[in-house]
């Protein structure tokens, strides 16, 4: 009988060691922020980005208009820009032309370069 017992103790405490960090980890997809969504101001002259579920990104610098695409490795994303318009504007920063790669804390997306240096940060939209 004691040895049964001991077979039936042995079995769960396996069991939860399987289970417990498949359930807690903090790698999870659903763990990680979504960068999915609208970021930024759609007020002329501001940077914004629309990260669409397909993997394709839309958006402008506050002058130009961006077209690419993007993914997301843990908490890292990637983006690529491949085209853009060439219109000239004075007095707009056109920083988010140059974006290589964000990170999301929150409702903020920090943004950097091909050199992982923060060129701006865009809030998101709460619509």
């Amino acid at each position: 009988m004691r040895l049964g017992r001991l077979r039936i103790a042995g079995i769960v405490a396996a069991t939860a060691l399987v289970l417990i960090p498949a359930g807690c980890g903090t790698d999870s997809p659903s763990a990680r922020a979504s960068p999915v969504g609208s970021w930024g101001s759609e007020v002329q002259g501001q940077p914004n980005l629309t990260l669409a579920k397909d993997g394709t990104l839309s958006g402008s610098d506050g002058c130009n208009r961006l077209i690419g695409g993007w993914k997301q490795d843990g908490d890292a994303v990637t983006l690529t820009i491949v085209g853009t318009t060439k219109m000239m504007c004075t007095g707009v920063d056109t920083w988010l032309s140059k974006a290589a790669s964000a990170s999301i804390d929150g409702t903020t997306m920090t943004v950097e370069d091909t050199a992982g240096t923060t060129i701006g940060t865009l809030e998101k939209d709460k619509a």
